[in-house]
C-alpha cells in the first residue's frame, strides 16, 4: 500500500493528494471524484500525511498503514456510519492492542471511512517506495 503523499487536513472532509508546493503552502486535489483543487497554508492549517500518522496502543502506538493492511484483509468493513458498538468490536479485531481510553468511536470512524475512499484508488494496491538509504 502507497500513502506517500496522501494527506488529510484539519477542518476538511476526505483525503487529499499532495501535487505541487508554493511559497505560502502545498497544492491539494480532492481523491473524491470532484478532483477540486486548493492550496493549503501551512500557518493556518494543519496537515498530516497517512503515511506517518499512528494510532495510540496499549503498549507501542499502532502505525495506521498496518491497520489498513489489516481491514483490506477482513471480510467485511463496517459502514463508517455504524453504531460505535460494531465499530468498536470490529476495531479491536484490525487493531488489537488499541487504547480504547484514547481511540474515540469518531477517530475509528474516519478511519474507516478513509479506508473506503483509498480501496478504490490504484495506489491501494501499490508497494510503498522505499525509503531512500543514506549515502556514504
Amino acid at each position: 500500500m502507497n500513502l506517500r503523499g496522501i494527506v488529510s487536513v484539519s477542518g476538511k472532509p476526505g483525503l487529499y493528494k499532495v501535487i505541487g508546493q508554493n511559497k505560502s503552502g502545498f497544492v491539494l486535489e480532492s481523491l473524491d471524484e470532484q478532483k477540486l483543487k486548493l492550496v493549503v497554508n501551512l500557518s493556518t492549517s494543519k496537515m498530516a500525511s497517512l503515511e506517518d500518522i499512528t494510532i495510540f496502543g496499549e503498549d507501542d502506538d499502532l502505525k495506521l498503514i498496518e491497520i489498513f493492511e489489516r481491514i483490506k484483509e477482513s471480510s467485511s468493513v463496517p459502514d463508517a456510519k455504524a453504531d460505535g458498538k460494531s465499530l468498536r468490536s470490529f476495531f479491536r479485531e484490525v487493531a488489537p492492542g488499541h487504547d480504547e481510553e484514547k481511540v474515540y468511536a469518531s477517530d475509528i470512524k474516519k478511519i474507516v471511512n478513509w479506508f473506503n475512499i483509498l480501496k478504490e484508488l490504484p495506489l491501494f494496491a501499490e508497494e510503498a517506495p522505499a525509503s531512500a538509504a543514506p549515502q556514504d
